[in-house]
């Protein structure tokens, strides 16, 4: 009970600004489903980009483990991003994966340079949007999403976390295992997850929904 009880122990920690923010992300998808022809993207876009941000940032609140550098495995904590990308295309996907890095900057910061904070916090979650471009497979742009955050926090772990390397090891080989067990395991989880019938029918469901309502093809 106390393993399964540690698990969850972050969730208690969504506090008032956490949530507010998450408020604010379903207020502003409103908002500009209310201003209509101005929104860059149509609503339908925006509202599901704010859900899938929210639902993505919950559920890395329920972390499996927590490397002390940042970066946690999570139960498919990335998967709704990638959802999204797959029905909506590369180009939201990449916002809305940038913004999805900022709450994760916000949630968990561990900052040595700011570069280093666009490496492993915006252009890395941002990479999740790359799924967009196998909008025929969600499990191809799982590996392809997950590849991308992967590659951006490599480099940033070759760059700026080789002083946490062990003696005589290679900062490359550092970075590669350390990245290969957070971010590859959690990938690992969400290409498991969208194998399941079930998600793919789900996926299928949503990008019939979304073209029904909007009548683009671009979402079959």
């Amino acid at each position: 009970m106390a393993n399964i009880a540690g698990i969850f122990h972050d969730l208690a920690e969504l506090t008032p600004v956490t949530i507010s923010l998450l408020a604010a992300m379903v207020l502003t998808a409103v908002l500009l489903i209310i201003l209509g022809p101005r929104a860059k993207f149509d609503s339908r876009a925006i509202v599901y980009g704010g859900l899938c941000t929210a639902i993505a940032f919950v559920l890395s609140y329920v972390r499996l483990y927590h490397w002390p550098q940042g970066g946690s495995i999570t139960p498919a904590s990335m998967l709704p991003m990638f959802v999204y990308a797959n029905i909506f295309g590369p180009a939201a996907g990449i916002i809305a994966g940038a913004v999805y890095g900022l709450l994760q900057l916000i949630q968990d910061p561990f900052i040595v340079h700011p570069v280093q904070v666009l490496l492993d916090y915006v252009i890395a979650f941002a990479a999740l949007g790359l799924a967009g471009f196998c909008r025929k497979n969600i499990s191809a742009g799982v590996l392809l999403g997950g590849f991308g955050r992967f590659f951006s926090s490599f480099l940033s772990g070759v760059i700026f976390f080789a002083s946490y390397a062990p003696e005589n090891m290679s900062p490359v080989f550092y970075s590669v295992v350390v990245n290969g067990m957070v971010i590859g395991t959690d990938t690992l989880i969400c290409f498991i997850v969208s194998l399941l019938p079930q998600v793919r029918t789900l996926v299928e469901r949503f990008k019939k929904n979304v073209a029904t309502h909007t009548g683009q093809e671009v979402y079959n």
